[in-house]
């Protein structure tokens, strides 16, 4: 156990965290909503800190960023337990073994290692992903810290549900995100995730002010936030976010405790793709269908080809120093070939 950062003690022994926009206040011998956080006698402790659970070498297009050092890899890690209990989560078997199980497994990984494989791994990054990363901030901001040291980004795969006061702290140690944005109903949130959406719209603005490059997600459920005008709503507010913000519209498929909807229709995923671009998005992809036509990145000013994808595979096609070949359009991004 390492004691927890972003917390401060009340009365009666009582904790107050604002790591995340939970915001839990913990008394004596209890855990955090994310059951990965427990204060012990007006002390909170993370219990995941080195507590490895996932560990692998993966694509960065796998994260998805397409417009983060596209084709390079990126040294992914996740320790048990979430902030969110998602009943659509596709990584329940181990974001909620904290709070379904009450156990926390895992092998002990120290910060120093973590570093050490993702270089000797030939990765440009080490992401914090498969799990949701606020809850294992401080084994996070470690590695991140040390990781720029040795020149290694740090990239957050996030539900966004993080507070201000986490935020500020991580933003200098973090290069990219790719953050959920699961719906753009508050219902949704609250019934489906045990969340608010409002949390979330704040944490990409604050993203955005800091530098920090921004690419969203949202997996399309059928019949729960899969409308048009709820779409529409969603690529707007992505549109003043920045226009340049990639968009990721994914299939979903029925797992955990929603398996009473279907897959989500190729053609919703492409009406979704046609809505986010119909409003001025300047790149917006379709997820979990390999072949589709947005998986690809296509100049926004002239519509030349300019990566070409196959589920994670990547060919760079119409872009030089940044631009495309065709008309000299800068392609947003970071490290773009």
């Amino acid at each position: 156990m390492k004691e927890a950062r972003f917390y401060r003690k009340l009365d009666a022994d009582v904790v107050d965290c604002f790591l995340c926009a939970q915001r839990c206040r913990i008394k004596p011998g209890k855990r955090g909503k994310c059951a990965v956080r427990q204060n012990e006698e007006g002390t909170l402790f993370s219990l995941v800190y080195e507590q490895v659970i996932a560990q692998h070498v993966d694509p960065i297009e796998k994260k998805p960023l397409f417009h983060f050092h596209p084709g390079s890899r990126s040294y992914s890690i996740a320790t048990a337990g979430c902030n969110f209990r998602c009943l659509f989560c596709q990584n329940a078997d181990i974001s909620q073994l904290p709070r379904e199980h009450h156990a926390i497994p895992g092998r002990r990984v120290p910060v120093e290692d973590v570093v050490r494989e993702a270089k000797e791994s030939g990765c440009a990054t080490i992401s914090y992903t498969y799990t949701e990363p606020t809850i294992f901030m401080e084994y996070a901001l470690d590695i991140a810290e040390k990781a720029h040291r040795e020149g290694i980004g740090s990239v957050f795969v996030s539900n966004g549900y993080m507070t201000a006061e986490a935020l500020e702290i991580l933003a200098p140690q973090l290069d990219a995100a790719n953050v959920d944005l699961k719906a753009f109903s508050d219902e949704f949130y609250s019934e489906q995730c045990g969340a608010h959406l409002q949390p979330v719209l704040d944490t990409l603005q604050r993203m955005k002010h800091y530098g920090i490059w921004v690419e969203v997600t949202t997996l399309l459920i059928p019949g729960l936030n899969d409308d048009p005008g709820e779409l529409r709503k969603l690529a707007q507010f992505l549109v003043d976010l920045g226009p340049e913000t990639p968009w990721h519209v994914s299939r979903f498929h029925p797992t955990y405790r929603l398996l009473d909807r279907r897959p989500t229709p190729v053609e919703t995923l492409q009406m979704a793709r046609r809505i986010g671009l119909d409003a001025g998005l300047r790149y917006v992809y379709t997820g979990n269908i390999p072949g589709d036509e947005g998986e690809r990145t296509f100049c926004h000013a002239c519509g030349e080809l300019l990566i070409e994808r196959y589920g994670f595979s990547t060919r760079i096609r119409g872009v030089k120093g940044g631009a495309c070949t065709q008309c000299g359009a800068p392609m947003a991004g970071v490290r773009i070939p």
